[in-house]
């Protein structure tokens, strides 16, 4: 065996004249695991080492021919994933590997992936029942990963750029009406979480918005608040953090009556602080439970579906509420305001999209009926116009 080289790993020349290298990848399950390089040369396999250990030290996973896509996605997901996006995103892509993609595909070699192999997994995954939208998003993991294994230099192309993601039809937004609207801020006077749900309906916010929302964020003096935060589960828990895009983080004025109905809700707030003593587990956040901790996503789901179910039994057939989710009252905002004439692009602002596209593409079916009152009062101004020419004329 040669002499091993300060920094090398251990090369040795074998005894059919060849030259190996290997280098430690570290222990898993307790076992270690090893890297070998071969080659005619000791230069040839010491290269070949120095790269790998150069690689290592970067933090990047040596390039092997035998990594799987599960290892290869254990390494992404902690040293590219969670050190760059935020921990709601680290947490659903985390959730979903392992859920979904590496029970199917884990022990396939990256270097061996296929398109195949892809499009078992989409099909396999829509025929167990699971949404097209979750398919296509565990698309759009996949070929995040594979982008950063090219970089890495670990694969010559993204697979998953080669598979078509499955279509899926855009499900019609159905927002209430105005009528509704109203009846709904009439059914919902006096519930506990009143304040949230009108809060809601009247800016647009998003669900983990109105529920990360802290009193620090609410200014009676400027008569406006602060959207900085989201209440997001991680790990199993409910915890504050960063609002989905950069354009989510804005602040909206508060008309007169919310001004007044969110003081209203502080002072009942600080009743119920009162009224439990040390009972009570100080979040600073606008809505709490009843002893001060955050609002559990399902149970304000719980909270809403009741207020329309008792609704709608006292409610005959033709004014029924139509069931929504906590996030259609912020399409029902957006709907209600373009329908009075309020520009896309300041429906953009207030609902903290990040692109007007974005605001065009959902509330497209808006649309139709604006441009054709838009075109009726044209044609009101330009009927006008030829009535006064052809009076002269005449």
């Amino acid at each position: 065996m040669g002499k091993r080289g300060q920094n090398e790993g251990s090369i040795y020349k074998r005894a059919d004249g060849r030259w190996a290298g290997a280098i430690s990848l570290g222990y898993k399950d307790g076992k270690q695991k090893r890297k070998t390089f071969y080659g005619d040369t000791r230069k040839e396999v010491q290269e070949q080492v120095t790269s790998a250990l150069r690689d290592i030290q970067k933090g990047l996973p040596p390039v092997t021919e035998s990594q799987t896509l599960g290892e290869f996605l254990d390494f992404w997901l902690e040293k590219s994933v969670k050190p760059s996006l935020r921990p709601a995103t680290y947490s659903s892509y985390q959730i979903l590997v392992k859920t979904h993609i590496k029970p199917t595909l884990e022990q396939i070699k990256l270097i061996k992936l296929s398109p195949q192999h892809l499009q078992t997994l989409m099909q396999e995954k829509l025929s167990a029942g699971l949404s097209t939208r979750t398919v296509q998003y565990l698309r759009a993991i996949l070929r995040r990963a594979l982008n950063q294994a090219i970089k890495w230099g670990l694969v010559s192309r993204n697979v998953a750029g080669l598979v078509d993601p499955p279509r899926s039809e855009k499900k019609e937004i159905k927002p209430w009406t105005l009528e509704q609207s109203k009846k709904f801020l009439e059914v919902c006077a006096g519930h506990r979480l009143e304040a949230l749900f009108v809060l809601t309906l009247s800016l647009g916010l998003r669900r983990g918005e109105v529920l990360g929302l802290r009193w620090e964020e609410v200014d009676f003096q400027k008569k406006s608040l602060k959207v900085k935060l989201g209440l997001q589960r991680i790990d199993g828990k409910l915890i504050l953090g960063e609002v989905k895009t950069k354009k989510s983080a804005r602040t909206l004025p508060l008309p007169d009556s919310l001004v007044s109905l969110l003081k209203s809700h502080r002072a009942k707030q600080l009743e119920e602080k009162l009224a439990i003593g040390s009972k009570w587990k100080e979040s600073n956040l606008v809505f709490t439970t009843s002893i001060g901790t955050p609002i559990e996503p399902r149970n304000l789901k719980r909270s809403f579906d009741k207020i329309l179910e008792d609704a709608n039994k006292k409610l005959d057939e033709c004014h029924k509420l139509p069931h929504q989710r906590i996030h259609d009252l912020r399409h029902t905002c957006a709907t209600l305001l373009l329908a009075q004439g309020v520009p896309p692009r300041t429906i953009m602002e207030i609902l903290g999209h990040s692109v007007i596209s974005t605001t065009l593409d959902v509330y497209a079916h808006v649309l139709p009926e604006m441009n054709r009152d838009a075109i009726n009062t044209l044609e009101f101004i330009l009927g006008n116009q030829l009535d006064k020419k052809a009076e002269k004329t005449g």
